[in-house]
């Protein structure tokens, strides 16, 4: 909280925005075009990590360290995969399975109920609720106006938490 003086001359307590902290870059996905990293948030538990839009983050260094590792771990594979093929049998002729992140739902359309909300941002001018879903280990961001509307109590719960009185 930071005080700041109204016109009558009373401190009134301003709620300053809750910021979270990156411990580290734990995935990559491209999801509807958009680069997204899973995010381990120092403080809180695996369960609570999340998918974030790249362009909602702050961490570069962070990043660049899991594509490097990330980078180093395909080398890896691949000089061990070239070693383990048989003669004759290239790599291209090996079929691949690669997971496709661009049709998974997220937010309400998971069909999972909301169990809390872990934080809150501001995303592109637009307030987002970090919602933490009934049996799934993963969060992810949600419209404040959508959660509002869909779940009501939880919204109030999150608020009701941080409201401080003096």
């Amino acid at each position: 909280m930071r005080k700041k003086h109204s016109d009558r001359g009373k401190n009134v307590e301003e709620a300053e925005p809750e910021v979270f902290v990156v411990e580290k870059v734990v995935g990559r996905r491209v999801a509807n075009g958009k680069v997204e990293y899973f995010l381990k948030w120092k403080g809180f538990a695996d369960a609570d990590n999340t998918w974030e839009p790249e362009e909602n983050l702050n961490c570069p260094e962070l990043i660049q360290a899991f594509l490097n590792s990330a980078k180093a771990g395909e080398e890896k594979a691949e000089g061990a995969k070239r070693k383990a093929l048989p003669d004759g049998e290239s790599e291209g002729s090996q079929p691949k399975e690669k997971q496709d992140c661009t049709d998974q739902p997220r937010g309400f359309a998971r069909g999972l109920d909301p169990e809390r909300i872990v934080g809150a941002t501001d995303s592109g001018g637009e307030l987002m609720f970090r919602m933490k879903w009934k049996g799934s280990g993963e969060a992810d961001l949600v419209l404040a106006k959508e959660a509002n509307v869909k779940c009501p109590q939880i919204v109030i719960a999150f608020y009701e938490e941080r409201l401080t009185w003096h």
